[in-house]
């Protein structure tokens, strides 16, 4: 809707889409540690808005399923989420964060809400949430207001069931303003915004169990012994009833594999079924649970189970927008695994899908154009194919208050384990900004980012790679060259590594370098933050 002025001009345009994602972009703000010293950062605010927007008894009747965790919490919602749908039931599910639209927050039936839902929903809310702040009741946060957002979508929509994945930690969660769930599950534990959550493993447990509500079951996944302490303690004080399920049993599948992939979404596998089954217990759906989820499960689970999806997550996707000749020689594996665990994991699920690709030698990739297409493996024979090598590359960043000492070592060594070896690391900022929500939200692509962090994730990677050959660490930086001397790069390029300052201009490179090396296969490994994954599946999905 673009507007003139007397002189002629016009305004750039704007839709209706961009201007709801500009008011929710104004209410970004810098995350605060909820504690007891603030009172959670003023949770109890959070019932004030919920009677602005009458929200208290649609919660209360709402039959909840509310996932904390570390990892593995958004693809155990996301497994709940289908077998549940698969069950028959009208599912809401809410996540985050998203990768390319918001809107992937807010999955109705397992599709992401409209865009034409999205707004009459965003817009009732924010409309009455404004006219009703005041100093004491100021507009809710960005997380916050989401929340919101989703319960009234998950109201409006009378839902069978929401699925709910806790956004940080669990005792001041936004989402931790349901009082009365169905069932209530803990996934893996482990060290992830301790700038938050605390230091330890403990104090991390003791944030995530703040989900747990006096008498209503829980379940989680086996935990460290420190973490499990804390959890089995604060159920005892809430009289929860806390169990532990088993990983799934890949023969339970009847010999169909689980989508998401991975040998640990056999634990979140696991989890989903217990909250799964639980929840059709306590609601009085005992059509599903004759079976014990022991040694067997019903054909709806195994469809649920076998059929979900998760953009992001071992996510194999190839380059959109390279030319036919070279089409199928630059692959990316996307994988927002952001703590030393999830690394590892990651690790293994990319050298296992290098070794899989190798022996196949030849894919047959299918338009990415929408959040549930995958990559299919298929036998194909092409003369040139056969004889291409394979380079592995890894492009890389995370937020600054992740420790890279703890986050690039795992990764290096996983590999290494499996034979894999990185030709290069590729160091680049997000292009995504902290402050703004969708597309057009974007930084520059000039050399004037500050790139300090990333030449500082560079030194970790040359000084990983040097010790790892015996050399000596504190001089390996000491070959690479300034990028004001490189015009393509503008960044800084060492022998193992490179730092670009832009996304774009790294992607640009690798498509550079596969035209210019037709006998080579190029397979990118992207990791380390999910915001760089949704930037890296902005740029090579048509």
């Amino acid at each position: 809707m673009a507007e003139g002025d007397n002189n002629g001009s016009s305004k750039p345009t704007v839709t209706p889409y961009e201007e709801a994602l500009d008011a929710l972009s104004s209410l970004i703000t810098k995350r605060s540690r909820a504690d007891k010293s603030n009172n959670g950062d003023r949770f109890d605010v959070l019932f004030d808005y919920l009677k602005i927007l009458e929200l208290e008894e649609a919660i209360s009747e709402m039959k909840i399923i509310h996932v904390a965790g570390t990892k593995g919490k958004g693809s155990t919602c996301t497994f709940t989420e289908s077998i549940l749908r698969n069950c028959g039931f009208r599912t809401g599910l809410f996540t985050s964060p998203h990768l390319i639209d918001v809107r992937e927050r807010f999955r109705l039936d397992g599709k992401d809400i409209c865009e034409e839902k999205f707004l009459a929903y965003f817009w009732w809310c924010y409309d009455r949430l404004k006219e009703k702040s005041t100093e004491d009741v100021p507009m809710p946060t960005y997380f916050r207001f989401l929340a919101l957002l989703a319960f009234k979508i998950f109201s409006a929509e009378q839902v069978d069931v929401a699925i709910l994945e806790v956004g940080l930690g669990g005792k001041f969660d936004a989402t931790n303003v349901v009082q009365k769930p169905i069932v209530c599950g803990i996934a893996s534990l482990g060290y992830d915004h301790m700038e938050i959550l605390g230091n330890t493993l403990a104090q991390i447990a003791g944030e995530k169990a703040g989900i747990f509500k006096d008498g209503i079951p829980a379940f989680t996944v086996p935990q460290p012994d420190e973490a499990m302490n804390v959890l089995e303690e604060k159920a005892s004080e809430l009289n929860v009833h806390l169990q532990v399920a088993e990983p799934l049993d890949a023969k339970l599948l009847n010999g169909l594999k689980l989508r998401l992939e991975g040998e640990h979404q056999y634990l979140n596998a696991g989890l989903a079924i217990a909250l799964s089954f639980t929840w059709l217990q306590r609601t009085g759906h005992h059509e599903f649970t004759h079976m014990e989820p022991a040694s067997s499960l019903p054909e709806q689970f195994i469809k649920g189970l076998t059929t979900a999806s998760l953009q992001g997550r071992a996510q194999i996707v190839t380059d959109q927008y390279i030319n036919a000749e070279s089409y199928g020689d630059l692959v990316f594996y996307l994988d927002g695994a952001h703590s030393p665990e999830s690394m590892e994991m990651c690790a293994i699920c990319f050298s296992l899908a290098i070794k899989e690709d190798s022996q196949k030698r030849t894919f047959n990739y299918p338009p990415q154009n929408n959040a549930e297409s995958t990559i299919e493996l298929v036998q194909e024979h092409h003369d040139d194919r056969d004889v291409k090598s394979s380079m592995q590359i890894l492009l890389f960043n995370c937020m600054s208050v992740r420790d890279p000492q703890l986050l690039l070592p795992p990764l290096m060594k996983a590999c290494a384990n499996h034979g894999v070896y990185f030709k290069k690391a590729l160091f680049v900022p997000n292009t995504s900004v902290y402050y703004k929500v969708g597309s057009h939200a974007l930084t520059p692509t000039d050399s004037q980012v500050n790139l300090s962090w990333q030449f500082a994730l560079q030194r970790v990677w040359e000084n990983l790679i040097q010790s790892d050959k015996g050399g000596e660490v504190k001089l390996a930086v000491a070959g690479c060259e300034e990028g004001k001397e490189d015009a393509k790069m503008s960044g800084r390029t060492c022998e193992n590594s490179a730092v670009f300052p832009s996304l774009p201009l790294a992607i640009k490179w690798l498509r550079e370098s596969v035209q210019q090396n037709r006998s080579v296969h190029y397979q990118v490994l992207v990791t380390g933050s999910l915001h760089l994954v949704g930037d890296v599946l902005r740029l090579v999905k048509k």
